[in-house]
């Protein structure tokens, strides 16, 4: 009996396992694995590389752009396109390789993975964004607050010099 219950729950628990896998969405797989293969090696989506960062990149441009850019940068460089123009020359005159291939598909599956994984900016978490909230590396030590080091310290110094000048005397001693 305790085993037919082991094997149904056993079963259940594949069939549900099976279910959850296929109900992933396939288009943010196949994006991570394009974005990884072409993208990554000059674009990181929250941080600046040799090319941009592509967090929001949807929101900055419309699909129809990002897919000609996608295609062939330089062409739309050479038409004289005001946006894909000042990404050249931020980026050191870098041209982006051609990706003639991607087809509109692909790139929307690109932008689902961007999207999944785009991380929010917030003021709080730049270093800059509250200096009064930053602690300094170094704390200057003060008499008041540190007192007990102070002490420490002398007393450690004093008894130092005091076996240091004990040593000298036994050795004057053992020398006469």
């Amino acid at each position: 009996m305790k085993i037919k219950n082991i094997v149904s729950l056993a079963l259940v628990l594949i069939l549900v396992g099976t279910v959850a896998k296929a109900s992933e969405d396939p288009s943010l797989d196949e994006g991570k694995s394009i974005f990884t293969s072409r993208c990554a090696a000059c674009h990181n989506i929250n941080k600046i590389l040799t090319g941009p960062a592509l967090a929001g990149v949807e929101e900055r441009r419309s699909i129809d752009w990002i897919l000609n850019f996608v295609r062939s940068s330089q062409s739309m460089v050479k038409k004289g396109d005001k946006d894909a123009v000042a990404l050249f020359e931020k980026f050191n005159k870098i041209p982006m390789p051609d990706h003639p291939d991607m087809t509109p598909e692909r790139v929307k599956n690109i932008l689902t993975y961007i999207k999944s994984e785009t991380k929010p900016i917030t003021a709080d978490k730049a270093p800059f964004a509250k200096p009064s909230k930053l602690r300094p590396n170094f704390v200057p030590l003060s008499i008041a607050k540190d007192s007990v080091f102070f002490i420490s310290f002398l007393a450690v110094v004093i008894i130092l010099i005091g076996s240091m000048l004990f040593a000298v005397h036994v050795r004057n001693l053992k020398g006469e």
